[in-house]
């Protein structure tokens, strides 16, 4: 006799996280002996700053474990608006902010909350890969619009307005890019904004998650404070993952409209309920507290990326654009397409190519495909310039035998 169906119609529209399922193979391999080099995940190499942990440490002994408020506590949601106004000079009020568990529910509590099947949400590529399964999930459709190399990885304006139609009802903006690096100027912003000016019922994600990691002296720009006209209905997106080390604290905020608001709180109180009241006290003191390391963490980065940029440029038939922020490098390998492995295997996609460099060298990698975007490959460089070295020299190997 059949069971109950078990899969849902809505876990039938995604499918798994291609960074998460390298990275889990890389500790399998790991854990069987293999010598792995993973440049898969996301994350800071870095300890949380002593003064947040310190800051957890006392939440715990004063005894704020218990339930907070469903979308963030005031304490931090002040601290948030402070941020806002200190960095972006964004202004909002308590009810304009919302606190989630991580940067990635604030996406989803936020489509959750408005989006219904029929709705389309322009998705530029490369993009992070969670972004369209989180659209999948809703019922709703990704819209993507491929951006190029030779353009910066940036969404044009005249791409953006051909891809806005009735149905559409969000624009997706990340800058600096995951997993391109891109980040756009204030100019940049300000034509895309010109834009969606002209198309008043479509609503602005702009993800800033990297935005304390801008190279080269560049200055960091986020669309409602470039054009105010679209202030109130732009949801802007950030967190302490990146800047402050704490990704597995889970803590992602955004300001935005209040009825938006109202709407991924009440998502929130049948879902996840409260995040964490620990990580909330601690994320106070990482936005209230010293900010002096992250010069020091975002030159660290820097170095690393003109390391790997380098040293990829080396590698026979990759091309590496030197990224403008957060810390992946999106490398091109065309010209490898149609090659073999000595053992005969024809690198047909970059899904090959990163399966083939695993397996030969020991280098965790992940494919182009998995952010829409092919053939390139994404390295994370949030690692250290020995294991950084090591990795590309096995990666220039893996081209050099590939005929």
């Amino acid at each position: 006799m059949a069971g109950p169906t078990v899969q849902s119609q809505a876990l039938g529209r995604i499918k798994p996280s291609p960074t998460m399922a390298i990275t889990a193979k890389a500790r399998a391999l790991k854990a069987a002996g293999r010598d792995v080099i993973s440049l898969s995940a996301g994350e800071p190499d870095f300890g949380t700053p002593a003064h947040i942990a310190e800051a957890a440490v006392r939440a715990i002994r004063d005894g704020r474990t218990r339930y907070t408020d469903v979308d963030g506590i005031p304490e931090l949601k002040d601290a948030i608006i402070e941020k806002f106004r200190r960095e972006n000079g964004l202004t909002f009020t308590r009810s304009e902010i919302n606190v989630s568990p991580g940067g990635k529910a604030v996406i989803y509590n936020a489509f959750m909350a408005t989006l219904s099947p029929g709705d389309e949400v322009i998705v530029p590529t490369p993009y992070w890969v969670s972004y369209p399964d989180i659209v999948l999930l809703t019922g709703a459709t990704p819209v993507f619009v491929p951006t190029r190399a030779e353009r910066g990885f940036k969404l044009q304006p005249d791409d953006l307005a051909e891809a806005i139609t009735p149905r559409t009802k969000w624009v997706l903006l990340n800058s600096p890019s995951n997993p391109s690096g891109a980040a756009y100027t204030a100019d940049e912003l300000r034509a895309l904004a010109h834009v969606l000016v002209h198309a008043p019922d479509v609503f602005v994600l702009t993800d800033d998650i990297y935005e304390h990691l801008l190279y080269d002296g560049r200055a960091f720009a986020t669309i409602a404070a470039v054009e105010p006209a679209l202030r109130d209905r732009t949801l802007t997106m950030n967190g302490v993952s990146k800047a402050y080390a704490m990704t597995g604290w889970r803590i992602g905020y955004a300001g935005g409209p209040e009825t938006i608001i109202r709407g991924m709180a009440a998502i929130m109180g049948h879902s996840t309920s409260n995040p964490c009241s620990v990580s909330q006290y601690a994320s106070v003191a990482a936005l209230n507290g010293p900010q002096d390391f992250l010069p020091r963490h975002r030159q660290l980065f820097q170095e690393r990326r003109d390391l790997v940029v380098s040293m990829l440029n080396e590698a026979p038939g990759i091309r590496c654009t030197t990224p403008e922020g957060a810390f992946y490098v999106f490398p091109s390998i065309d010209a490898l397409i149609g090659r073999r492995t000595p053992g005969g295997t024809v690198i047909a996609t970059d899904e090959d190519f990163a399966r083939e460099l695993l397996e030969a060298e020991g280098v965790a990698v992940v494919h182009g495909a998995g952010f829409g975007l092919s053939p390139f490959f994404r390295i994370s460089y949030a690692t250290s310039n020995d294991l950084l070295e090591e990795a590309c020299r096995r990666i220039q190997r893996f081209c050099a035998s590939l005929v």
